[in-house]
């Protein structure tokens, strides 16, 4: 597996800065306003992205703003070609990414556990 250059990474990173403010002042009103651009990687070749999108929500408010992304997304290239120093502009997919719920959803339950612990350490002492 290849490494990834240092150009590749800047280019990643200038592409999710770019697109977090363009989806920031999207007008459509499918894409929920807690949504944010988790992390962008551009392919070597520079013609695709895969652009790893995080909606604070409900199932149906995700949905609904990768749909909204997914229409907008002539117009999402087109400003990112515009902002960007680019020959070429990726094609941009958006993939829903739950890293974040995910990582919610452990702390909650490890607090659980440990709570369940500590108050079963507490019958033990009397």
């Amino acid at each position: 597996m290849k490494k990834r250059s240092i150009k590749n990474t800047r280019v990643s990173t200038g592409v999710q800065r770019e697109l977090s403010n363009i989806i920031r002042n999207l007008k459509d009103p499918r894409v929920a306003p807690w949504t944010s651009v988790v992390a962008a990687k551009v392919a070597p070749d520079l013609k695709t992205c895969k652009a790893y999108i995080s909606v604070l929500g409900g199932q149906k408010e995700q949905e609904d703003t990768i749909e909204g992304l997914k229409k907008a997304e002539g117009y999402i290239r087109r400003e990112l070609a515009h902002t960007l120093n680019m020959r070429n502009t990726p094609e941009i997919q958006f993939v829903l990414d739950q890293s974040i719920e995910y990582g919610v959803n452990m702390s909650r339950k490890i607090d659980e556990v440990t709570r369940n612990i500590s108050t079963e350490g507490d019958t033990d002492a009397e």
